[in-house]
């Protein structure tokens, strides 16, 4: 059997791989520089196609895809979000991804995505901060202490100067584990009885909690003047975090409206609802944080742009390293309209 041309090979990043990479960058430099990879990218929000992601969902979770292209490179997510997984020993988001180049169609990159959707999560929760939070905010409080919140901290702490973390969550074993990992990484970190106490004090708060439900994670009271919020747990259709007391008074930016009116907490608001896209503050075509007592929130859903990003930022990375294998996924014939005799001199 003739072996695969290199046309024919397609790099493709394993979760071992994946953690290599992590570590041979540095983790908070991955987060900084994500964070700085998905900013340039929404300065040029208008180069992209945009689509609400194609969701299937059942009672127990979802199934998504989440593709985008600039004309140049067109990528895709697969991920899904199961809160009931993690009683099953299993966990609550899986995800893969594809980059492929737009004038061929050939795949340029195949990745795991599971922990980069992780890490380009955080990088989005920093760059909304970047631009909204109050100035010199030096403490966070971290609703929610599951999967993504060790990220989200460490991103802050990196990109934003967060120098505390006040740690809650429904379970005290998530939030044992949260503080145990953060140990050592410059964090002041304390671990709180109730979410009011994780509140007290924290100029930037983030809820990321999991269950596919309409809860109230943060009622109106608790939240006071001047604060930013990144709502940025896992969303679907009946899925909230925040109460809507809190939305009537906040200034909220979003990724992409048409996907976040479906899944995020404006779900809960009328359909035409003010809202502002992150992307236009970024540019400067719309106001961001403009008061000291001003409420900013991020509704942030996840977009498939900064999957993009991410994925781009990968590939970069990856050249003059060996942390990728290579997979004979495309068939390529010596005659491109020959596709039966490459299969019968396989014989």
């Amino acid at each position: 059997m003739i072996p695969p041309s290199r046309q024919a090979l397609v790099p493709f990043v394993s979760v071992a791989n994946m953690m290599r990479l992590v570590h041979r960058i540095g983790l908070e430099t991955m987060l900084a520089e994500l964070t700085d990879e998905i900013e340039a990218d929404f300065r040029r929000w208008p180069d992209f196609d945009k689509t609400p992601r194609v969701a299937s969902h059942s009672e127990v979770g979802v199934i998504e895809l989440m593709p985008t292209s600039d004309g140049q490179t067109y990528g895709f997510k697969y991920v899904n979000g199961h809160p009931k997984n993690t009683r099953e020993g299993l966990q609550t988001v899986t995800a893969f991804g594809v980059l492929a180049d737009v004038d061929t169609g050939y795949p340029l990159l195949v990745s795991e995505m599971t922990l980069l959707t992780a890490l380009r999560t955080a990088a989005s929760s920093a760059l909304a901060a970047r631009h909204l939070a109050p100035r010199g905010a030096r403490v966070m409080a971290m609703i929610g202490n599951g999967a993504q919140s060790e990220f989200q901290a460490l991103a802050l702490h990196a990109v934003n100067g967060i120098k505390e973390v006040r740690l809650w969550d429904i379970d005290p074993a998530a939030t044992a584990k949260c503080r145990a990992n953060l140990a050592g990484t410059g964090l002041r970190v304390l671990p709180c009885r109730t979410p009011e106490e994780a509140i007290e004090g924290a100029q930037i708060i983030t809820t990321c909690t999991a269950d596919k439900q309409l809860a109230t994670i943060l009622t109106d009271n608790m939240v006071g003047a001047g604060v930013h919020i990144n709502a940025i747990g896992g969303d679907c259709p009946g899925k909230t975090e925040l109460a809507p007391g809190i939305l009537h008074r906040a200034d909220i930016f979003v990724e992409y409206p048409p996907q976040t009116r479906i899944e995020g907490e404006i779900q809960q608001l009328a359909p035409d609802h003010p809202v502002t896209e992150l992307w236009q503050v970024i540019t400067g075509a719309a106001a961001g944080r403009v008061s000291d007592a001003q409420v900013t929130l991020f509704d942030g859903v996840g977009f498939a742009v900064e999957d993009f990003s991410a994925l781009r930022y990968v590939l970069r990375q990856l050249q003059g390293t060996q942390l990728f294998q290579e997979l004979d996924m495309i068939a390529d014939p010596d005659d491109p309209r020959d596709l039966f005799g490459m299969l019968m001199r396989a014989r």
